[in-house]
């Protein structure tokens, strides 16, 4: 509850502040301070030590798991602003406003992190939506970032639309909207899942998989990830797909599982996830441009994420949040680095190891660990979604796929580290500062130092 009421009201503080404060730097730092205020009331709230009891009647369930996700989503966000907070004020006049967004859609992922009720679903996925709409369509001189805002709108208002039709048809055949004991009534259906309820679920998965850009309900990411200010289009990636992913994990473990006897929704997950990977890197293959190559590699990524969806175990917990917090801060580094470059095509990259060595090295880590290369976060992350296959003794054709599609991955990141490392040329940058650049150097650190011990998140489910 401490996520929720004070992403708030730091959201509507900076709302505040865009009155009283003049300088546009000030934001950051104002910014970055509640978010760290944010993370330490999140950690208390973990332990126990909640600041606002409020009995929802049942509309939220705060679990370790669920506040655990809230402390790597904000920790990822708080990286995020001192790494780009500065490209964020260039991006346009109402930087106070940004940060303004930004503090309600990590209200929505905290809400998605503990919703138990379908109706509290619909509400924490519109308040992390539509705060985007707005991110999107930041650069208004820009058309790409105008036309990316119209068409992210438009397909989140009609996956919206979906969900609406979804939770009312589910309502109707259970009679309930909570997520537990979902058939309770004796005389409906005489305990047995419903027409209705199925056909709902449908609806509510087909939405889901659109939020989380789930092939083949895709296609709207790459044009809203390449129009987008690149700025904001790394925290859409990483913190807010994350947060899409836990709410869809918790609708399947819970609503799905009361139906599986009616529908084989494992053999559906399955067909998805191979549609997603297989669109995402065969696509990523053929890109010209960093920046589109990354959108499309976000989707692959989320193939991945899909496996948590097959398993549904404690293995597949403890990998989405490696996975989130792996994901979320490579993809976080590799676009803080893009948005020093002047030109975001793979020529764009050529000699950036003798120009810019601490970027080339950097990025190169966090290239790594997106493909899932041992000593980076990201092998742990993939491995343990992939374990999570393995201890349910089924789908082991999954896993061999998994893997096949991990390596046709490699190809296109290593394309990149190719540019900077073998091939000659004189790439534009940015003027880098020497904070920047230790920024950059922590979070390869970090992300080196989860590889080789994950535990340092895993053991908070526990301990």
């Amino acid at each position: 509850m401490n996520a929720i009421i004070l992403s708030a009201a730091l959201g509507v503080m900076m709302m505040l502040c865009s009155f009283l404060v003049k300088s546009k730097s000030r934001f950051r730092h104002i910014a970055s301070t509640g978010l760290l205020v944010l993370l330490i009331a999140n950690i208390a709230d973990t332990y126990g030590n909640t600041l606002f009891i409020i009995d929802t009647h049942g509309l939220l369930s705060f679990t370790r798991f669920g506040l655990l996700f809230n402390s790597i989503a904000i920790g990822a966000t708080l990286i995020y602003v001192l790494l780009t907070g500065k490209e964020i004020e260039k991006t346009g006049n109402y930087v106070a406003e940004y940060f303004t967004l930004i503090f309600f859609v990590l209200c929505g992922v905290a809400m998605l992190s503990s919703y138990n009720n379908l109706l509290t679903l619909f509400l924490g996925i519109e308040i992390l939506s539509i705060p985007l709409y707005i991110l999107t369509g930041s650069d208004k001189r820009n058309m790409k970032s105008n036309e990316a805002a119209l068409k992210y709108f438009l397909m989140g208002s009609f996956s919206t639309g979906l969900m609406l039709m979804g939770i009312a048809l589910t309502y109707g055949g259970t009679g309930t909207f909570a997520m537990e004991a979902v058939r309770t009534f004796p005389n409906i259906y005489k305990g047995t899942a419903s027409f209705l309820e199925i056909l709902g679920l449908l609806f509510l998965l087909v939405s889901m998989a659109f939020k989380v850009s789930a092939a083949p309900f895709h296609f709207w990411t790459p044009d809203v990830y390449d129009g987008a200010p690149s700025v904001f289009t790394s925290f859409m990636a990483t913190i807010v797909k994350a947060a899409g992913f836990i709410a869809f994990i918790k609708l399947c473990s819970v609503r799905m599982n009361e139906t599986s006897a009616a529908v084989d929704w494992k053999m559906i997950y399955a067909i998805l996830i191979v549609a997603t990977l297989l669109v995402g890197n065969i696509t990523a293959v053929f890109q010209q441009s960093v920046k589109r190559m990354l959108a499309y590699s976000s989707i692959a990524q989320a193939g991945f994420m899909l496996f948590a969806l097959i398993s549904l175990n404690d293995v597949a917990s403890e990998g989405i949040l490696l996975y989130s917090a792996a994901y979320s801060l490579a993809t976080i580094g590799i676009f803080a680095i893009l948005v020093k470059m002047k030109d975001y095509t793979f020529e764009g990259y050529n000699g950036l190891a003798k120009t810019q060595p601490v970027l080339a090295a950097t990025n190169t880590v966090f290239l790594l660990s997106l493909s899932g290369i041992p000593l980076t976060a990201g092998f742990f992350a993939k491995y343990y979604m992939l374990a999570a296959v393995l201890k349910t003794g089924s789908y082991t054709w999954l896993v061999v796929l998994g893997v096949l599609f991990a390596a046709v991955s490699v190809y296109y990141y290593f394309r990149v580290i190719q540019a900077m490392y073998f091939k000659e040329g004189n790439p534009e940058t940015e003027v880098v500062t020497p904070s920047f650049k230790y920024g950059i150097i922590a979070l390869a650190a970090i992300i080196i130092l989860l590889g080789i011990f994950p535990t340092l998140i895993l053991n908070w489910l526990y301990f």
